[in-house]
């Protein structure tokens, strides 16, 4: 074979292959390739062939060497400088953040140890409450049921006088009273004993009710033509304690009011000697406050002189709104000492346990509106009885 009949780019050697190998392989040794054809690489095979690739590659063996001592401090120096850079750098807080939820259970779980750590002692004498606000839907009704069922689980006996026509204490302490139930129209209008309409209530042992029925509707017209109209209310309480009957002496007699100034809420004032005032957290409540304050002046003045204003209760407060908060603060500037520490939060269950026929601390114990007014009634109970001569 001759060197005209190899492949371009490579050499004449002095002797032809033996085998049927390609040219440039394992007889490469006589070869000496100028070009490299495709991807493939001539594979020495002689000491000779070593030796002649030695020299090319020992160069590039001290570049890469010099390389690499080059790299390596460069990147001992940017360590370096990290390091540095993150001395001065100031030291995180790494304690553990809680979330909104925990916080608030572990608030919850702090109240309830509060609440179960003292015992509520029962009066020296009864208290007879008036919770009034003539403004509507501010929370009477709901703040009566709730301080009374509460005030019970606390161990003491307690009397709730519905007094409103529409009913809606009776309806809450699920007892009944449509038209044919004895009620509180008997008692005021009929002159009949307070122990003949009590009803027990059937899911809280130790508060009874004397239910209110549509007949007391009718009733503020009938009582203007009666002898000492606005006291016959007090005069059957009297009689009660003084006689007891199958419930005993009660400690606490709570009297829901209907929001307006008529002969029934009259008779409740001339009653109790305090009065309750729930205030819903909004401007229009301040208004009205300062109008109910002005018809308990000319109740003292001229009806019962012991009668006083002794708690206020925030209701419907919500914490998301400055509103609520700026009420909040003008009240208890101005009622410092009758504003109760604990306030009542807008609750879904709140709403919802009287459709149950039921309060909120039967209707879901666990709620925190249940929490808001077991504590309510605990500082009520705490208060002194003292009252302005």
């Amino acid at each position: 074979m001759s060197t005209t009949s190899l492949p371009t780019g490579w050499q004449g050697t002095a002797a032809t292959p033996k085998t049927a190998e390609p040219v440039g392989w394992r007889n490469a040794a006589v070869i000496e390739p100028t070009v490299q054809v495709g991807a493939l690489r001539p594979v020495p095979a002689s000491p000779a062939a070593t030796a002649l690739t030695e020299p090319a590659s020992a160069p590039r063996e001290t570049d890469v060497s010099r390389e690499t001592v080059t790299d390596t401090g460069a990147v001992s120096r940017e360590t370096s400088a990290a390091e540095t850079a993150a001395d001065d750098l100031p030291l995180v807080d790494e304690t553990p953040r809680t979330s909104p939820l925990a916080d608030e259970l572990a608030d919850q779980a702090r109240r309830r140890a509060q609440l179960s750590a003292g015992k509520v002692v029962p009066p020296a004498q009864p208290r007879v409450l008036t919770i009034s606000n003539q403004k509507g839907g501010v929370g009477k009704t709901t703040t009566t049921v709730n301080i009374a069922a509460a005030l019970a689980q606390f161990g003491l006996k307690v009397l709730v006088i519905d007094i409103d026509p529409q009913g809606n204490a009776s309806t809450a302490l699920g007892i009944p009273h449509h038209a044919e139930v004895p009620s509180v129209y008997d008692v005021v209008v009929e002159d009949d004993e307070l122990a003949g309409v009590l009803q027990e209530c059937p899911d809280i042992p130790g508060l009874w009710c004397a239910p209110a029925t549509i007949d007391l509707a009718g009733a503020e017209l009938e009582l203007v033509s009666l002898v000492a109209r606005e006291s016959r209310l007090k005069r059957a309480i009297d009689q009660y304690q003084r006689e007891p009957g199958a419930a005993g002496r009660f400690d606490f007699i709570l009297i829901d009011c209907p929001p307006s100034l008529g002969l029934l809420t009259v008779n409740a004032f001339v009653a109790a000697e305090e009065v309750f005032i729930p205030i819903q957290c909004e401007y229009y409540a301040l208004e009205g406050l300062s109008q109910l304050l002005k018809n308990i002046e000319l109740i003292r003045a001229h009806l019962n002189p012991r009668l006083h204003v002794s708690t206020i209760l925030l209701t419907m407060y919500d914490a998301r709104t400055r509103l609520s908060a700026q009420v909040a603060d003008e009240v208890r500037a101005h009622f410092a000492d009758q504003v109760l520490k604990a306030s009542i939060p807008r609750s879904v269950r709140i709403s919802e346990a009287p459709s149950h026929g039921q309060t909120v601390l039967t209707y879901d114990p666990s709620s925190s509106g249940a929490l808001s007014y077991s504590e309510a009634a605990k500082e009520l109970a705490a208060q002194g009885t003292k009252i302005d001569e």
